[in-house]
């Protein structure tokens, strides 16, 4: 078992900046692959980014690229995503996610983790 909690969301104003963590407890963190996912209202879940268990791989939704930044912190047992300029339409609850590293990228992004934090709520005021 892998137990996730989320932290750092808030209000914003457009244009601003946030940083969210994931503190994980439980197995090896470092065999774990990590994801950031979100969830606005009356929207499905949705694919944010993905970093391997080293931190030398990452992946970001079109949407988020180029604004937002996953990195992870083994000695920690942390992961970070770090959001910058962000948007009205980045509003939504974030969630923190394990996934074992044996699975692939498409499953991943996908949803298919095998742990999920309860998540954050960001709210980016216009």
């Amino acid at each position: 078992q892998v137990q996730l909690v989320e932290s750092g969301g808030g209000l914003v104003q457009a244009g601003g900046s946030l940083r969210l963590s994931c503190a994980a407890s439980g197995r090896t963190f470092s065999g774990y692959v990590m994801g950031w996912f979100r969830q606005a209202p009356e929207k499905e879940r949705e694919f944010v980014a993905v970093v391997n268990w080293s931190g030398s791989y990452t992946n970001y939704a079109n949407s988020v690229k180029g604004r937002f930044t996953i990195s992870r912190d083994n000695a920690k047992n942390t992961v970070f995503l770090q959001m910058n300029t962000l948007k009205p339409e980045d509003t939504a609850v974030y969630y923190c996610a394990a996934a074992l590293s044996s699975k692939t990228w498409v499953t991943i992004t996908r949803g298919g983790m095998d742990y999920w934090g309860r998540g954050t709520l960001v709210t980016v005021s216009s």
